[in-house]
């Protein structure tokens, strides 16, 4: 029998995964989320503490009740750092660890479709767990620069402010910025249920607990039957929200390798920041900027460029960055902001006027706008935005009643078409736009602002 070099490389993973060794060791200390044990383990290998050990030998003991698997995060001498993915209670000394021979492994496959997860790929959604062929959760390196291919093709997200003057590119990464409460989770569920994807990943990393379920049912939607979501809620562990995030990445990258267009929602990048900065002062690191350590913006720079085209398929990331007292120039915001290709900046005023999405345009960039617009696209585009800016320019005065009527035809005329203007930029929630729809209405819009000589 003939076999091609995919199927001996599948052969042997499944043989390798079938064989690990395993050694065990015992609990030498606990400090906080921090665990020790001497044990032979490489960094990212999982393990597996077994809180009531019943009799066996020590070199294949037995034991009864939940384990609670683990993860080495670090070394001190011969020691092995760890840190849970789940609490652990009634720990003494000595307590069993198992060692699994390798990282964490979670099945790949179209069965993921439709299934919530969290961090480990274990289902949440009360169905049997996934089947598929059994794949690590990397931190992994992003595809090579000469490789990607370059993005030419618009990214169709249903929303006419982005569209029409924010156009992204297929394969884009592109930030949310915004404070607590202005809608970023909306706008995300929004765009995950008209975009135009082929699967959609779903990250939902130190969401509160109750909105979870709100988020499926009522942001994603009749989206979920497309998407893969996983789930790391505020009170689990900092690693279980480390790893949901690499999950996601992962299942994404497994996707994108099988020549398929992939929207990756990531809510939110603070949040992944803060669980690693929990685990990165556990080990000691030292504190920088606002108390964030060095892996934090390690770990930032190794995800985010992991996303993005590939050889055949791409990654389009849309991943919310939250605003600390809506500081734009806070630490993580502006690692981001450095390491993605445009941001969205949401602003409270217009959140607080019913201003949906409340997307400040004037803030908000797309840095491959000009090179997925073509020629007509982009010239409405920098009309309409010149509107804006005369209407911000007068928007205090106008506020005041300080402006008359008649002093200058241009912001007279900026005034007239204010109301066209929040037409074509607010959106019903449940409403998707057409990319064709959106290029008539802003260039209907364009060339009002025209004809009175702008």
């Amino acid at each position: 029998m003939r076999w091609n070099r995919q199927a001996l490389a599948e052969w042997r993973e499944a043989i390798r995964q079938a064989w690990r060794p395993r050694w065990y060791g015992r609990l030498r200390a606990v400090q906080g989320s921090i665990l020790t044990c001497r044990l032979p383990a490489a960094v990212g290998d999982l393990c597996h503490i077994l809180p009531q050990s019943t009799e066996g030998s020590e070199q294949q003991p037995s034991w009864t009740g939940r384990t609670v698997p683990a993860q080495v995060i670090g070394f001190r001498e011969a020691t092995a750092i760890l840190a849970p993915f789940e609490p652990v209670h009634e720990l003494g000394p000595n307590t069993l660890v198992r060692h699994t021979g390798g990282a964490v492994h979670v099945p790949f496959g179209m069965g993921l479709l439709g299934r919530v997860l969290d961090g480990l790929g274990r289902p949440l959604d009360g169905r049997p767990s996934p089947v598929g062929k059994p794949i690590p959760v990397r931190t992994g390196q992003a595809p090579s620069p000469l490789v990607r291919t370059r993005m030419r093709q618009p990214f169709i997200t249903g929303q006419r402010a982005i569209d029409g003057l924010l156009t992204l590119g297929l394969g884009q990464r592109v930030g949310i910025f915004a404070g607590s409460g202005v809608g970023k989770s909306t706008l995300l569920g929004e765009i995950a249920r008209g975009a135009e994807a082929d699967v959609v990943v779903v990250a939902l990393i130190g969401e509160r607990g109750r909105e979870v379920r709100s988020f499926l049912e009522d942001n994603l939607g009749s989206g979920l039957a497309r998407s893969v979501v996983v789930v790391a809620t505020s009170d689990q562990m900092p690693l279980m929200r480390v790893s949901a995030a690499l999950l996601a990445v992962t299942v994404a990258e497994e996707f994108r390798q099988q020549g398929l267009h992939v929207l990756l929602l990531l809510d939110s990048v603070t949040r992944l920041a803060m669980a690693q900065r929990e685990l990165g002062l556990a080990l000691g690191e030292p504190p920088s900027s606002r108390g964030y350590t060095p892996s934090v913006f390690q770990l930032l720079a190794g995800t985010l460029e992991r996303l993005g085209p590939g050889e055949r398929g791409s990654i389009t990331a849309l991943l919310t960055v939250l605003v600390e007292g809506d500081d734009l120039d806070e630490p993580i915001s502006d690692a981001c902001r450095a390491i993605l290709d445009g941001h969205i900046v949401l602003d409270r005023k217009l959140a607080e006027k019913g201003h949906f999405p409340a997307i400040d345009i004037s803030r908000s960039v797309s840095r491959l706008a000009h090179e997925v617009m073509d020629a007509n696209h982009a010239q409405a585009a920098q009309k309409v935005r010149a509107l804006l800016a005369t209407l911000a320019e007068v928007e205090d005065l106008v506020r005041i009643g300080a402006y008359v009527r008649g002093s200058n035809p241009q912001v007279d005329r900026a005034l007239e078409l204010q109301p066209a203007l929040w037409q074509f930029l607010r959106q019903n929630r449940k409403e998707r736009v057409s990319f064709a729809e959106t290029r008539a209405a802003l260039e209907h819009l364009a060339a009002a602002w025209s004809q009175h000589g702008t």
